[in-house]
């Protein structure tokens, strides 16, 4: 290779890494399709960059598990103040973690024992202790809750939830995180979560995967926020109006670092100042990698997600600071903008409004047609089937009703409604559907006519609801029921 093409190499491969990952081979393909050589050695200086980085993805505990071999593991049974520990459930750089009961409450806990080496410094015990009172200010769904900070024989102990179910880097390996209802559902309940620390002016600054659970009833949990620094909220902000830190800032102590390297911002690796801009690129990269099964410096492709989302990890995970979100907030509200119908004038739309009305329509068709049969023939059947069918038709034509209206009113609450109502709804239309078929088959004994027609009319709501819906939906949200 000659001098020129050497000096080529170096200012492409330097342009490379200020590029997206995915979008690198692209790219040199183009800047480099005269000359093979430089091309295929500006890859493989890629490649091997990006393994180089690769040791970072795992922190230091998983690779050198022998690290903390001096400090010996509680046994089973012992006790610790007025907790007993039932076994070890895992370890990291704060400290080993262990199932316990808290003898007081008769409550089953996770028991944090912090780290010897992070209390031999009073100012650093006294910092644990503030960060401690800070993440047990929070109360969120989606935040595994802090009971309490122990302090005993001289050890440090912080007693929280203990969240049964798996992490996130479980459902990476498994490869599945596939589903895309699923992909924005974590999304937007891990933002949601971000936003509410973000709110009190708390950031976690150690978001991975690992620290994410999946609870046994699906929802999100973000776990430790042991490395959580608090700072004054900006007057007048909250969780909704977004940029709710978008002045605070702290340093962590010099020559510290704290977090997974893997999932730092660049700020965050070099020691500068940081704010809740750290938790929304480690966000990004969680979101990167739960999507695609692999970190971004590994990606070869694109994210096969919704653009929408993928614009929005796009955006979290920008190297500059000012470039990203300034908060979880503005993520939560740009994932409510994702998720509105793309605009509601067009054809979707209207056939999905129309469906919409067309099924209330028979509702009240279906009411004064069980009136009239139970008029026509009057049994205490038929009595009970009015009456329940017609308490049936309020509760659906009162929640289709309600899409519309919030459809026209209230549109980016549209698809978080749909998908409240949606099995309710569904019930209410088999219901409905059934006890038609019951009225028809019983007056159908005396008159023929109606009793096919209300068999007829039974059917149809049964397929407009297992049939035409899911189409009406899936043309009008871009997802089926």
């Amino acid at each position: 290779m000659t001098p020129e093409q050497r000096l080529r190499v170096r200012d492409l491969f330097e342009q490379a890494l200020d590029r997206e990952p995915s979008d690198v081979r692209d790219w040199l393909s183009r800047a480099a399709a005269d000359d093979s050589a430089v091309r295929e050695e500006v890859l493989s200086l890629i490649e091997h960059h990006s393994r180089a980085g690769g040791f970072m993805q795992k922190p230091v505990l998983e690779r050198v598990p022998d690290l903390m071999s001096d400090e010996e593991p509680l046994a089973p049974g012992t006790k610790v103040g007025t907790y007993t520990v039932e076994r070890e459930l895992g370890r990291g750089g704060m400290g080993r973690v262990y199932l316990a009961t808290d003898t007081r409450l008769g409550r089953t806990v996770a028991l944090k024992a912090l780290a010897p080496h992070l209390l031999r410094d009073p100012a650093q015990r006294e910092r644990l202790r503030r960060e401690a009172r800070a993440a047990a200010s929070l109360a969120h769904p989606g935040i595994c809750t802090v009971y309490a900070l122990e302090e005993i024989d001289g050890e440090l102990y912080i007693a929280s939830e203990f969240v049964d179910g798996h992490t996130l880097r479980e459902e990476i390996e498994a490869r599945a995180s596939a589903n895309t209802d699923r992909l924005l559902r974590t999304a937007r309940e891990l933002a949601e979560a971000l936003a509410s620390a973000h709110a009190r002016g708390i950031v976690h600054r150690d978001l991975k995967p690992e620290n994410i659970m999946r609870t046994r009833d699906g929802r999100v949990k973000v776990l430790d926020f042991g490395l959580a620094k608090s700072s004054p909220v900006v007057a007048g902000t909250h969780a909704g109006a977004g940029g709710g830190l978008a002045h605070a800032s702290y340093v962590t102590e010099p020559g510290v670092m704290v977090g997974t390297p893997a999932y730092m911002a660049p700020e965050q690796l070099h020691h500068r100042p940081v704010d809740a801009r750290v938790d929304v690129f480690a966000y990004g990269v969680v979101m990167y990698e739960y999507a695609s099964g692999v970190h971004p410096v590994r990606a070869t492709a694109p994210l096969a997600v919704p653009p929408a989302l993928a614009d929005i990890i796009a955006r979290c995970i920008r190297e500059v600071p000012l470039d990203r979100y300034a908060s979880a907030s503005e993520i939560v509200a740009a994932l409510d903008r994702a998720g509105e119908p793309h605009g509601d004038s067009g054809p979707h739309a209207i056939w999905w409004r129309i469906h919409q009305l067309v099924v209330v329509a028979l509702y009240l068709v279906a009411a004064v047609l069980a009136w009239q049969l139970k008029d026509w023939l009057e049994t205490p059947v038929t009595v009970a089937l009015f009456l329940a069918l017609g308490a049936a038709a309020t509760i659906g034509g009162v929640l289709r009703s309600h899409l519309v209206f919030t459809e026209q009113m209230n549109r980016s609450r549209l698809v978080a409604e749909r998908r409240r109502t949606a099995r309710v709804t569904l019930i209410v239309d088999l219901l409905i559907s059934a006890m038609l078929l019951v009225d028809g088959v019983i007056i159908g004994s005396v008159r023929a006519l109606p009793g096919v027609l209300t068999v007829s009319l039974g059917v149809g709501i049964a397929l407009a609801a297992l049939v035409l819906e899911p189409a009406t939906t899936a043309a009008r949200f871009g997802e089926a029921d």
